[in-house]
């Protein structure tokens, strides 16, 4: 006679069993899934109540970055080359793309914007102090006597902060780049960047993302123009320099002709220095020439080499409001009490068996 052989598979009978097994079980405990459930939805209903509604500033704007040609400008200053000074167009790349949305974010930005002076309640005061004052942090300072006197006057400079001062900047810094500020650029063939600061008080949600984009902004074009700044005010001092010995060396012709005056020809010797001044004179001249025309050339690099940043979109009051609703919390508060309260006894069950 042929062996059987057990079969491990369930049928689709045990299965339709197994179900209705469950299935009563399930509906056996609807008392405490119905009490659990209704719990769940007065949570999220008290939710919604409690959960401040987030406020968000969007700010859009254009970057127009004209680079200058250095080929041309090339031969044509010759007189700087030799005195050291570049005035070719190099402002560089580093803040385009990803790099400048992370400028945004970065923590020098952040803190700087923080420090920008703004007026609540007729009162003038910093954003590190009002976002302070929103999240209720001096009430809960009040045991705290290296916090309690803490003070953010607007526009302080980084180098008078005190660690105290690093730790809260610190994590003000934690909490906007996490949850508050979002910057992204739409196309990377497309130079516009988005910006959306979002908090639970509008006004300083309204307040930061403009101080933000022009912290920003003015860091960007500092930065971009630097070099050929630079090289500006090398040739304007330089100008200076030259124009103040040619005046010199007029003057040194003059009082040399006036000694000559009505010398005796046989006696040249004497007129020497009278010479040696016009050629100090002819010599600054050139020079200081040049030093003009190279001068007016470093003022167009300066300013071919200084983006434009065009804001096309500001924040306007009233901001957008996102609020959580209350038939939202009382969905999603029933659900996961009812999800929750499903898993608690399946599992519960599961194990009960298992020691059976």
């Amino acid at each position: 006679m042929e062996k059987q052989i057990p079969n491990d598979e369930i049928s689709l009978k045990e299965l339709i069993e197994k179900g209705k097994e469950w299935y009563a079980y399930l509906l056996s405990q609807w008392k405490i899934i119905l009490l659990v459930s209704v719990l769940g939805a007065a949570l999220g209903l008290t939710y919604s109540f409690i959960k401040k509604p987030v406020y968000t500033a969007t700010l859009s704007f254009a970057l127009e970055d004209e680079k200058s040609g250095g080929g041309g400008l090339g031969g044509a200053l010759g007189l700087a080359s030799s005195l050291g000074i570049d005035l070719g167009g190099g402002g560089g790349s580093i803040f385009t793309g990803s790099n400048l949305t992370e400028l945004f974010k970065s923590r020098t930005m952040v803190e700087q914007t923080l420090m920008t002076p703004v007026t609540v309640n007729g009162k003038v005061i910093s954003l590190a102090e009002m976002y302070i004052q929103i999240n209720g942090w001096r009430e809960d300072w009040e045991d705290e006597p290296k916090f309690k006197n803490v003070q953010f006057i607007p526009e302080t400079k980084r180098k008078y902060f005190t660690r105290v001062h690093d730790s809260i900047l610190g994590e003000m810094y934690k909490e906007l780049s996490k949850e508050g500020l979002s910057v992204a650029q739409k196309d990377k063939k497309i130079a516009i960047i988005s910006m959306d600061v979002a908090s639970n008080n509008e006004l300083f949600s309204f307040y930061f993302c403009e101080a933000l984009a022009k912290q920003v902004g003015k860091f960007y074009v500092t930065t971009k123009s630097k070099k050929a700044r630079m090289n500006m005010e090398i040739l304007e001092r330089q100008t200076d320099s030259i124009r103040s010995e040619l005046n010199g060396a007029i003057t040194g012709v003059a009082v040399a002709n006036d000694n000559t005056f009505m010398l005796n020809p046989a006696l040249n010797v004497r007129r020497t220095p009278s010479a040696r001044r016009q050629v100090d004179v002819q010599a600054n001249t050139a020079i200081l020439t040049e030093l003009v025309k190279q001068s007016e050339m470093a003022k167009v690099t300066l300013r071919k080499e200084t983006p434009l940043i065009q804001v096309i979109d500001r924040p306007i009051l009233p901001l957008s409001k996102e609020r959580f609703g209350k038939a939202k919390g009382l969905i999603m508060g029933w659900f996961l009490g009812w999800f929750l309260i499903m898993l608690f006894l399946i599992v519960r069950r599961l194990l009960k068996n298992l020691n059976l």
